[in-house]
């Protein structure tokens, strides 16, 4: 095993496609630090501590500091994932309305589906050599839709060299957020229309157009059944009318809403505001068994640009797609505009 002070690094380390972390990690792995000083840092954070870069905080270096030597500009990409990936983080809802992640190697995807009948829902209880009841679980005929995000990193080593690594940081986190954004919005129009297999959400529209009264959000709760009613996204109007309901006005909530930002939570489920959505309409769904993210590339970043060029302009991107596990696991309440 090598020290983390005695390992060779270069752009090479990058072209099998894995984050740099990981590939650190099988040269040094971390369990072996157990009980010493450096317990708690992973791989790459050791070799930012070998060459005394401090990436945040008051005292943190400059960008420059990463280009001194051949081996720690090597480092510099897997910096700018690690803190897009920070930025996505923070502003991404995804977790909460995913209900698996899965990874795959390659560009090509076809999820599985099961559709049973309502007779085929209920566990009957089976007599002794009788035929048990089936659930059929089956790929889907179309492939999942992967879409490729990011944004083009666009700044030359000169305007850069002496900047704080903290305050680019921020910038950095900022591309991560639109990033989650961009992913936001392929996930809601997959909840919406379906992910090409004949798969839309059912719509349940409210009692009376444009108005949207507390039995409607009822209605759709009770319409859930079998699955359970556990996470809504709505658009900034509907969340409006959703927070001026009177029914979710009482003084315990409010003073919880004002004193922490915490909206309220309707019959239970997690509400969350998102610009994805369209105006007049909401989505609800059970988060257990609703969408499949499919992750083809986690935040890469150019990095022969980044090392050999010093900056100038490198993109960085993902690869991610959103596939419908149970179909009737999400639902879309429409509202209308107001009057």
């Amino acid at each position: 095993m090598s020290h983390y002070d005695a390992i060779r690094l270069e752009k090479g380390m990058y072209a099998s496609g894995k984050p740099l972390t990981q590939t650190l990690e099988a040269l040094d792995p971390s369990e072996a630090y157990r009980g010493t000083p450096l317990e708690g840092m992973d791989a790459f954070q050791r070799q930012l501590k070998r060459f005394d870069i401090h990436v945040s905080g008051p005292g943190s270096d400059v960008v420059e500091k990463f280009f001194q030597t051949t081996d720690s500009a090597a480092l510099f990409p897997e910096y700018v994932s690690r803190a897009v990936r920070q930025g996505l983080e923070s502003a991404d809802i995804l977790p909460h309305i995913v209900a698996a992640t899965t990874k795959i190697d390659g560009m090509d995807y076809r999820t599985i589906t099961s559709v049973p009948e309502e007779d085929a829902r209920s566990l009957k209880r089976v007599a002794e050599g009788a035929f048990i009841p089936q659930t059929e679980v089956k790929t889907q005929e179309n492939l999942v839709r992967l879409h490729k995000r990011g944004r083009m990193l666009t700044a030359s080593y000169e305007a850069l060299r002496f900047q704080r690594l903290d305050l680019f940081t921020v910038t950095l986190r900022q591309i991560g957020r639109y990033i989650a954004r961009a992913q936001l919005k392929d996930a809601v129009d997959v909840l919406l229309h379906g992910d090409g297999n004949e798969n839309p959400a059912p719509v349940v529209s409210a009692a009376t157009p444009g108005t949207l009264a507390y039995g409607d959000l009822i209605g759709l709760w009770n319409s859930f059944d079998p699955y359970s009613l556990s996470t809504i996204i709505a658009s900034s109007g509907v969340m409006e009318r959703l927070l001026a309901l009177e029914e979710l006005r009482d003084a315990a909530a409010g003073l919880n809403f004002h004193a922490t930002g915490k909206m309220v939570t309707p019959l239970g489920a997690q509400l969350f505001k998102a610009a994805a959505v369209e105006e007049g309409s909401l989505i609800a769904l059970d988060r257990s068994c609703a969408l499949e993210r499919v992750q083809a590339q986690d935040v890469m970043t150019d990095y022969d640009k980044l090392i050999d060029r010093q900056l100038e302009r490198a993109a960085i991107t993902t690869v991610t797609g959103f596939a419908k596990i149970f179909p009737g696991a999400s639902k879309v309440l429409e509202i209308g505009e107001a009057e």
